[in-house]
């Protein structure tokens, strides 16, 4: 099948590209020129390279009451991304190389996006024994992370480190301090005091955050913090930066809209970890956004059961999904000019495509024709009912965004 993508604006950022143009596919990848049996009209369009999400909980195996591969990836196209990279944390762990294959396997026998497998850092993520690290690695594991549990072991995150330079891999760090945050159900702040909730003290995220860029300049591996949500943790992850040392960061579309007012109604949909912080927190992860500080936005999307998030609110569990609202969020900021609208592209296809060691994320000439098609002015508004994830519990239900993804293609197929 051979495509062409009609008059779009065609941005990629990782050929500082910004122009009105054609796009030409063949065979599954992106070519110069070629012959034409189909024609997609994208005036009025932009036309980017396929979205990544490299933040995703497929829950699969073990949880496929939650989610599955085949409904997380029908969510990801639907939400505009061609890629995303799965978390160890299913209800069996992705801590052998075994797993990483059967995750490779299914994703092959769904056919929808991208599936990337992220191998566990610790053996059943519990954070005492590495896991069988360089089997995963040769599987296809693009990274390892224990994701859902805090590293405490200092030492044993030190080893991994260790390990996962060798393969050129990164460690994705959840970087919470669990005996300052134990117990907590929300942000530690006036309106955790004033609900009578235990709280999440912003130091438990910024305290863990500077541990693992200590141990990744001291082993130059690398780490990339993932979903910050504090502004403590901006400024470690800034220094950092400013000391060239190998660590990126990530930010989710909730941490950059919404604060801990929304728990005053104990509303389980605004339940997460790390929590909803505070409107000083909101413009600190936004400007660290658009200066390139944070280099990636990643959903975090995290589906459970309904029975699961209609529990009490003190009971029910962290997570919301995210798939197929990031880029309604997103886009809405670009046009209330939180961030440029390349900044956004780029931290959602180059910079995740860099960071996994993937090729991915650009619209270069050779390059697999992932392509999202982007309606920056679409109004529409967020109804959890018509979602494709099994996930339902979003805290923007009936929030009404600017820019949605209207079309996903995956190697040369027009998946939505």
């Amino acid at each position: 099948m051979t495509i062409l993508i009609r008059g779009g604006r065609v941005l990629d950022p990782a050929r500082k590209i910004d122009r009105v143009g054609d796009l030409y596919i063949e065979n599954g990848k992106i070519v110069k020129r070629c012959s034409v049996e189909e024609t997609i009209d994208a005036k009025g369009l932009v036309v980017v390279p396929g979205l990544i999400d490299m933040h995703v909980h497929l829950r699969e195996p073990g949880r496929e009451d939650k989610e599955t591969i085949a409904s997380g990836s029908a969510s990801a196209l639907a939400g505009g991304f061609t890629s995303v990279a799965c978390m160890a944390n299913n209800g069996q762990p992705t801590d052998t190389h075994v797993q990483v294959g059967f995750i490779k396997a299914r994703a092959a026998e769904v056919g929808g996006a991208n599936i990337f497998p992220i191998g566990a850092v610790s053996k059943q993520l519990k954070g005492e024994e590495l896991a069988e690290m360089g089997a995963m690695a040769a599987e296809g594991a693009v990274a390892f992370s224990d994701d859902g549990f805090a590293i405490m072991n200092a030492g044993l995150m030190r080893r991994a480190l260790e390990y996962s330079r060798m393969f050129g891999k990164a460690v994705i760090a959840h970087c919470e301090d669990t005996n300052l945050s134990h117990g907590a159900i929300m942000n530690e702040g006036t309106v955790s005091t004033e609900l009578g909730l235990p709280g999440y003290p912003n130091v438990a995220e910024a305290a863990m955050a500077t541990r693992d860029i200590m141990l990744s300049e001291l082993t130059g591996g690398h780490v990339h913090i993932a979903h910050v949500s504090t502004r403590e943790t901006v400024d470690v992850v800034r220094e950092a930066k400013r000391k060239k040392l190998r660590v990126t960061a990530e930010v989710a579309p909730h941490h950059l809209l919404l604060t801990d007012e929304s728990l005053r109604g104990y509303d389980s949909r605004f339940k997460m970890s790390p929590p909803l912080r505070t409107d000083e927190d909101v413009v600190a992860l936004r400007k660290a956004l658009a200066d390139g500080t944070i280099d990636v936005i990643a959903s975090d999307h995290a589906p459970h059961t309904t029975d699961e998030k209609e529990r009490q609110f003190d009971a029910c569990p962290n997570g919301v999904v995210g798939l197929e609202t990031t880029v309604g969020v997103i886009l809405t900021l670009v046009a209330n000019r939180k961030c440029t609208l390349n900044r956004a592209i780029e931290a959602m296809t180059i910079r995740p495509a860099k960071i996994l060691g993937i090729k991915k994320g650009t619209l270069a000439v050779g390059a697999d024709a992932d392509i999202t098609l982007l309606d920056p002015k679409k109004k529409w508004k967020v109804d959890p009912s018509r979602f494709l994830s099994k996930g339902k519990s979003t805290p923007f239900t009936g929030m009404t965004f600017q820019g949605q993804a209207v079309q996903t293609i995956v190697g040369g197929r027009v998946c939505s």
